[in-house]
């Protein structure tokens, strides 16, 4: 193999592909960049065997080839590299020799025969909709999945399309994140759930560019996500995803309006007096004309009115502060309407159209 790059463009893709590579195995072949040099390309791939990373770099190729490199090394020396012209050339021992300006290295690599390649697929179920859409979806929901293993499905995000239509929903038990969209075109009916994990992963690597386009393919076991020159495979999470259509419900018996940012500032100021180990709630009352707001902890107490305008009952409920600033920063719009019932149940973030709908569930408390 024989190839000459660019540094900048090559420690880009280098980037990209990294994301793939587990920083523990038992498999060696899985620390590697596995690159193929061919047709005026260089191919670069990573799997861990939950997240598999194609990305594809222009370039020079005089002889083409293959060979499996250790990921770190790789990256960290063609990092370390004047902004200049790459070139990178195997032996017959697998031996890759990278110079750069007066810089010279040789590092040993093998034939990478046994690197697990992606799968072969067929763009038959497919989404497609800008990278910046879906980087925002993945934002404003990632932050209420659960951290918690034990229960694999609340590790993920559910994606269900039905027609034109897509919804993507996150739980963690205690609230739950929904967005919904229309997309440019019907699609065939399906349900899946996607690691948080890969969400991440995508996130961080997707332009966000609104006129960058996102392809996502679902299959049976795996989703694929082709953008730029990218394709990123990964694992679905097994099993039913929880039905929480029952508990989205459009009965209240009091509806608050407020303004956005008097609420997340005043949220702000009650977490600073909370500590991790007490968790203890916000507390807010809700009456005709105003919201107030109450934080007792042992670091200190906090009381703060702002204006809402109120439908409905008066209410005295409490929240983990924590949880109501998530969803407050997951919100566009200037104005927010909350739906609430009584203390004991669910409080609702939505706006008129559903394009966005957020649950949280609220927090006993004793007295003030």
């Amino acid at each position: 193999m024989k190839v000459i790059c660019n540094q900048s463009e090559l420690m880009n893709a280098l980037n990209i592909a990294l994301r793939a590579v587990p920083s523990k195995t038992s498999y060696p072949v899985l620390e590697c960049f596995f690159l193929k040099a061919d047709a005026e390309q260089l191919v670069i791939t990573t799997n861990d065997m939950e997240i598999g990373i194609e990305t594809r770099l222009s370039c020079r190729v005089d002889t083409p080839g293959k060979i499996a490199i250790n990921a770190r090394i790789f990256s960290d020396i063609v990092r370390k590299l004047p902004e200049d012209i790459v070139f990178l050339e195997t032996d017959k021992d697998y031996i890759m020799m990278i110079t750069c300006g007066k810089a010279k290295f040789k590092i040993s690599g093998t034939s990478g025969e046994d690197f697990p390649p992606l799968p072969d697929y067929e763009k038959t179920n497919v989404v497609k909709m800008s990278q910046y859409t879906l980087k925002e979806m993945i934002s404003k929901t990632i932050f209420a999945i659960s951290a918690n293993e034990n229960n694999a499905i609340m590790t993920g995000e559910c994606f269900e399309v039905e027609g034109d239509k897509l919804r993507i929903t996150a739980l963690d038990g205690h609230r739950i994140a929904i967005r919904n969209i229309q997309l440019r075109a019907e699609s065939d009916k399906c349900q899946v759930i996607i690691p948080g994990k890969t969400l991440n992963e995508i996130s961080k690597i997707m332009s966000g560019n609104i006129d960058d386009e996102v392809c996502i393919c679902f299959m049976d076991r795996q989703v694929i996500f082709e953008f730029g020159t990218t394709v990123v495979v990964s694992r679905l999470i097994e099993g039913k995803y929880y039905n929480v259509n029952p508990m989205i419900n459009s009965s209240y018996l009091t509806k608050v309006i407020v303004n956005k940012k008097d609420f997340t500032d005043c949220i702000d100021r009650a977490i600073l007096l909370v500590k991790e180990s007490e968790k203890r709630p916000v507390i807010i009352d809700i009456r005709d004309g105003v919201m107030s707001f109450n934080m007792n902890s042992s670091i200190g107490t906090m009381d703060e009115d702002i204006t809402a305008m109120k439908e409905g009952n008066d209410l005295t409920i409490g929240f983990n502060p924590k949880f109501l600033m998530d969803a407050l920063r997951a919100v566009e719009d200037e104005d927010i309407t909350l739906y609430l019932t009584t203390a004991k149940q669910p409080c609702f973030l939505r706006d008129a159209e559903d394009n966005y709908i957020y649950l949280i569930l609220p927090v006993n408390f004793v007295g003030r």
